[in-house]
């Protein structure tokens, strides 16, 4: 039976919150109540950087130089773009898109303003690999840029997700502490719904 909903960046915050990451419980609150923050320049460099190298879009806003040494780190060929994941994970359903898979490995494309090696060694999108066994994809790759160079971090089927696992059990506990104060209801699952409905 499946009691819950929870999608990586959410997840994210959450491990930034027990780990101690200058983030106050009303602010972890308010993403689970996905309360609207305006988009930050940076995020927004993000996005269009993921456009540019996937579909093209406005690629000269940035260095062509780093647009092909991404794009030459991307699986040949790309199968899909915005891949659909889903894992059960005792009583949670894990879900959210992937931004590419080739025949073996997914992608995630990631920027930032600086880099440190080993930024998603406990990343919850590491859990996608599980969702996307059946499809063969054996390998889940960041592949990284701060517009100054390129960095990729690779994790396969083996890396151990104990931690993510731990951290969506005390998500569990932290949710229903605070239930009341829940107003996005998708998170939790209805007796008699549909649990995959929230896509």
């Amino acid at each position: 039976m499946i009691n819950y909903r929870f999608y990586p960046s959410l997840l994210n915050v959450f491990s930034r919150y027990v780990g101690g990451g200058n983030l106050s419980a009303q602010e972890l609150i308010d993403s689970i109540n996905r309360v609207p923050t305006p988009t930050t320049a940076a995020q927004e460099r993000g996005i269009s950087f993921e456009e540019a190298i996937v579909k093209g879009t406005d690629e000269a806003r940035f260095d062509p130089d780093i647009v092909k040494r991404v794009r030459k780190l991307l699986p040949r060929p790309i199968v899909d773009t915005q891949v659909y994941c889903q894992w059960q994970i005792d009583d949670v359903l894990f879900y959210g898109y992937v931004d590419l898979i080739g025949k073996f490995k997914a992608v995630d494309l990631k920027t930032t303003a600086s880099y440190q090696p080993g930024r998603y060694v406990h990343n919850h999108q590491n859990l996608y690999l599980h969702a996307l066994k059946r499809k063969g994809i054996k390998l889940m790759e960041y592949v990284i840029t701060d517009f100054q160079d390129v960095y990729v971090e690779s994790y396969a089927l083996t890396h151990p997700i104990d931690k993510q696992l731990e951290e969506i059990r005390l998500f569990k506990a932290f949710l229903e502490e605070h239930r009341s104060l829940i107003t996005d209801k998708k998170i939790f699952v209805n007796a008699g719904e549909d649990p995959s409905a929230a896509r």
